[in-house]
């Protein structure tokens, strides 16, 4: 996640799980015109992107460890006040939890799917 609070509804940040990561990651260097730092993820490194004033802007990530079973998708990250309390919504209007809570930058977040088929991560400070 981003350095900062992000306001409580707003796209905190977006991560796109792929299994090449690091073509992936060129493809979007040049297209968009991010440049990129590694990240650390015991053992491989997934890729923060960032604008050309050096301020994160999504993640590119390896389809392994924490990331494994996530869709190829640009993922989501709502920001929320409560994340129990959000999950607790999500199982009660019918949508399911696909990741459970996990520490994830300055706070928690999780993957769900909406009663639609959406996958979207909800993220709480």
């Amino acid at each position: 996640m981003s350095e900062g609070a992000a306001a409580i509804g707003s796209i905190g940040w977006c991560d796109l799980t792929v299994p090449d990561a690091g073509a992936v990651r060129e493809f979007y260097e040049s297209v968009v015109g991010w440049t990129s730092a590694e990240h650390d993820m015991g053992g491989y490194a997934d890729y923060v992107m960032t604008r050309a004033d050096g301020t994160g802007t999504s993640g590119i990530c390896w389809a392994r460890g924490a990331n494994a079973g996530l869709p190829p998708v640009w993922l989501v990250y709502f920001v929320v006040p409560s994340l129990d309390e959000s999950l607790a919504q999500v199982r009660a209007r019918g949508g399911s939890v696909l990741r459970e809570p996990a520490a994830g930058g300055a706070g928690r977040y999780a993957v769900i799917r909406d009663p639609a088929g959406a996958v979207c991560a909800l993220y709480q400070s």
